[in-house]
């Protein structure tokens, strides 16, 4: 019988909903919220509202480019965490509600866990086990993947992301939000002349506070005297800034390979559509002699496809939830 799934991710801001028959995803489509651009980042109640708005249309053109109706749906997937709170409980409130209408069983996913099966949307896929290092706004970690719903995390930031170091940089240079687009595209024109401080933590964890305070105090020193350095050394900055957060995680995800002797190496989340971070790996994967995998653009980012591939491989084990599943906005694997 055919496996029909329903997936909603509303984990930050984007409204997203996908289709996924029988492991093959027929639809990924995703709302961006463009208000939060002139407070320079995501504003929560904001998010929460616009999902409420965004999350019944969003939902009716998923279905309708898979060509799929709601009665023949055989399950519900939705984040449910880690993410915002308020507006995780707007996915997850929208899928208890048509579940239950359609009397049919619901999937929660992990965001992380998700961001890490993207890898099997669409081919090439890797073969387990293999490392993850997931790259996003709010978290960066390296992940040992053993089975499609098997994963331990062998490091994470200590502090923040380096999606937020490209995001704070950004806003520090001026430049629009999201930033880290923007630095990526600003980045190739310009060379690494400018050096930072690589951060210094233990194993295989990150941290990327004292990156973002040298950048900082940088900027201000270099302000002080020359007023229009910014403004004349743009791409060079954005270049130095791009080069340092690279350099770091791929320093940490050479270290991960060494130590397991695994050799399948793969990058997910936001960041893993840095063009910098995306060349820095395939460098790197010819001189170790790594297999090299990354995600479609498209899931990269947040996005429903992620959430119904790993609700597929739950769907197989029967691995459902009940009505009283609540959002978890500091979701553990």
């Amino acid at each position: 019988m055919d496996s029909i799934i329903l997936a909603i991710e509303s984990s930050c801001d984007d409204t997203s909903a996908a289709v996924i028959k029988n492991g093959q995803v027929l639809s990924n489509v995703t709302s961006n919220q463009e208000v939060h651009r002139a407070y320079g980042g995501v504003v929560p109640e904001v998010a929460s509202r616009a999902h409420q708005v965004d999350i019944v249309p969003t939902v009716n053109a998923a279905l309708e480019k898979a060509n799929v109706k709601k009665k023949e749906l055989s399950a519900i997937a939705f984040t449910r965490g880690p993410g915002l709170i308020g507006s995780l409980l707007v996915g997850v409130s929208f899928a208890k509600g048509l579940a239950l209408a359609l009397d049919i069983p619901m999937i929660e996913v992990h965001h992380m866990q998700a961001h890490v099966l993207a890898h099997f949307i669409e081919a090439p896929k890797p073969k387990f086990p293999f490392l993850c290092l997931t790259v996003s706004g709010g978290h960066t970690q390296i992940v040992l993947v053993k089975d499609y719903l098997d994963m331990e995390i062998l490091g994470k930031t200590i502090d923040d992301a380096a999606g937020e170091a490209f995001d704070k940089t950004g806003k520090l240079l001026g430049l629009p939000y999201p930033a880290g687009p923007q630095i990526d595209k600003l980045a190739k024109k310009g060379q690494p002349v400018f050096p930072f401080p690589k951060p210094k933590v233990a194993e295989l964890d990150f941290s990327f506070s004292g990156l973002k305070t040298s950048i900082l105090y940088f900027l201000k020193k270099q302000v002080k005297t020359h007023p229009d350095f910014i403004k004349e050394n743009l791409e060079d900055i954005c270049a130095s800034v791009q080069h340092s957060i690279v350099s770091f995680l791929i320093s940490k995800m050479e270290k991960a390979s060494e130590q397991t002797g695994i050799k399948e190496i793969a990058i997910a989340g936001g960041v893993s559509a840095n063009s910098g971070l995306r060349s820095a790996l395939e460098r790197k994967g010819q001189e170790k002699s790594w297999n090299v995998y990354y995600p479609a653009l498209q899931y990269c980012t947040d996005n429903a496809g992620m959430i119904a591939i790993t609700a597929h491989y739950k769907y197989i084990n029967k691995d459902f939830t009940s009505q009283e599943v609540t959002p978890s906005a500091r979701l553990g694997f």
